[in-house]
């Protein structure tokens, strides 16, 4: 198996969950929400997420999110 090539890591959150409105961003239930992962790249986690909001297309409520995990974890490297 090949390796990856060594590089700063830049940690994305993907999750998702029912908001309560179309107009907010509260969800419905903070306990139903949907963790789908943590990736190395933004790349990943987009892929991640597009596949995900695909799957909800029918409910308009649903949505989900890419979060910068590396900008809350070094906010003073963030360009």
């Amino acid at each position: 198996m090949p390796e990856k090539p060594q590089g700063k890591q830049l940690l994305h959150l993907v999750f998702g969950g029912e908001l309560e409105s179309l107009k907010d961003l509260k969800f419905r239930d903070l306990d139903s929400l949907d963790i789908v992962g943590i990736y190395p790249d933004y790349q990943s986690a987009q892929a991640a997420w597009k596949a995900k909001a695909q799957q909800t297309v029918d409910n308009a409520h649903m949505r989900y999110f890419v979060v910068h995990l590396h900008r809350l974890l070094e906010p003073e490297g963030d360009t």
